[in-house]
Order: C-alpha cells, then structure tokens, then sequence
C-alpha cells in the first residue's frame, strides 16, 4: 500500500507501484469511485470529490464555451487525457477542434487538446498551477485556463515556447475574453459565477 502525492488536504491511499512508476496500465485497474486519479510524470495524485459551486462553475463552462462552439469542435468534461508525460491526467474541461478530433477514439483522447480548463479546488491550488501546469506546458498544450472561485478569477496560460507558457493574463469579473482556439466565442468571466445557488468552496 502506498501514501498518494495528493493535491487535497485529504488523506487516501491505494494499492499500487511505488510512487513514479505508475503507468495508464496500471490507472486503469484503480476502483471507480468517487475519486479522481491522474498520473503525471510517473506519480499518482487523487482529488477529492468537487463542490457544487465548482460544478456549477463547470457547468458554465460548457455552456458558455462547449456548446456555443460545438460548430468548431469538441468541449469534453472529465475524460481521460493521454499526452506526453500524462498517463492519464482528467481535467475539468478540454476542448478539441474538429481539425484534431482523431485524437479522441477509445474512450479517451489521445494527443494534445486545443484547450484544457481547470477549476481550483480548495487545497489544489499548487497542483493546478504548479504541478499540471508545468505537465501541460511540456506536453504541448496551446491554452491553460484556470478559474479561481475564491476570487472569482480567471487565469490564461499560451504556450509561450515548447515547454513552457508565458505569463498568464489574468481576467476578473467584469472581464471578457476570447481563447485563441476560439476567437469568436467570448467569455464573460462574471457569467461563470452569477445566480450560484452555492458559493460555498
């Protein structure tokens, strides 16, 4: 039995190889449960079941970006994302053009999506933007959102280089923006939090 690296203040463990030598193999034999299991660089991390308040904000998300691009491609929640040095990792959100949709077979996707977004969780903030970030970044990915309910912020990341992402810009409520993937979709930042029946983090 081995202690995870875990991005929560929770306290789990599972059954499996020593920390660094986890592969999607062996992702593939843990429990379906309520947890969330991502396999970066070879360690195991696990996340604790989300808020309502964090899947809500989701859930404006898909409204707001998935399905008013649904023309242009893919928004997806929750799948397993298979990519260089990710095996697998499950954000909150990706997005993939129709340009790059083979990618997406086998029930995961395999390749780099045009767009991952994460929504911190209490506790995973240094995961999120320390850990996944710098995973995504030398994977290749194009954007990283990060949403930060607390402060109701949201920051992008692009690919400034291979491996690694310039300086975010950040967004507030009253802020809009536009993903490079998807310039003709904006996203006002204050509709990712209005009329939540819980803003509880």
């Amino acid at each position: 039995m081995i202690t995870l690296a875990i991005p929560t203040e929770m306290s789990h463990s599972v059954h499996g190889p020593a920390q660094g030598n986890w592969t999607y193999s062996d992702w593939e034999k843990l429990s379906d449960n309520w947890y969330r299991y991502e396999v970066i660089d070879g360690g195991l991390y696990v996340s604790d079941v989300p808020s309502n308040f964090h899947q809500y904000i989701l859930g404006k998300v898909l409204v707001n970006v998935g399905i008013a691009a649904e023309r242009l491609g893919y928004g997806i929640h929750f799948v397993g994302v298979l990519m260089p040095g990710c095996d697998p990792v499950q954000p909150d959100f990706t997005f993939v053009l129709k340009q790059n949709a083979a990618i997406i077979h086998d029930g995961r996707i395999h390749g780099v999506p045009d767009l991952i977004v994460e929504v911190i969780a209490p506790g995973s903030a240094a995961y999120d933007e320390g850990v996944k970030l710098e995973a995504y970044a030398r994977a290749g990915v194009p954007e990283y959102a990060v949403i930060e309910p607390a402060t109701r912020k949201l920051r992008l990341y692009a690919l400034e280089m291979p491996g690694e992402f310039a300086a975010p810009r950040e967004y507030s409520e009253g802020d809009s923006l536009s993903f490079d993937c998807l310039p003709d979709i904006t996203l006002n930042v204050s509709d990712l939090f209005a009329n939540a029946p819980d803003t509880t983090l």
